[in-house]
């Protein structure tokens, strides 16, 4: 049984940064594809970060500034978020997917970002950015 558990949402200031956890149980880091997507209200979810295999795919709002890794130890997959703007202020919510899903343009593969794609999905928390 995949169970998701995210944590370590907050508010901060323009320029600040903050890391949100997702505690994964029932998945295998590296056969597994994990996420973090988010969304506002009324809103669609979108892909921010994903990883599989290989290296990540981030969306470009969050390319350069937001880093998404995996501690096999602990289980657990994180989101580090840097140079933070009031733009990315949303519920984020972690996923994982029953297998590696890639999403392949112009002869090369990347980690899919479509929510489409993930089976698993771990409650939200709130990110909010402030000035």
């Amino acid at each position: 049984q995949v169970r998701l558990v995210a944590s370590g949402g907050g508010s901060v200031q323009i320029g600040e940064s903050l890391k949100i956890s997702c505690e994964a149980s029932g998945i295998i880091f590296g056969m597994n594809s994990v996420a973090w997507f988010r969304q506002l209200p009324g809103k669609e979810r979108e892909g921010v970060a994903s990883i599989g295999k290989g290296d990540p795919n981030y969306a470009e709002s969050v390319k350069g500034r937001f880093t998404i890794s995996q501690d096999y130890a602990k289980r657990t997959f994180y989101l580090q978020m840097n140079a933070l703007k009031t733009e990315d202020t949303a519920m984020y919510y972690c996923a994982a997917a029953g297998g590696i899903r890639t999403t392949c343009r112009r002869g090369a593969c990347f980690p899919s970002l479509k929510e489409s794609d993930f089976d698993y999905w771990g409650q939200g928390t709130q990110v909010t950015v402030s000035s």
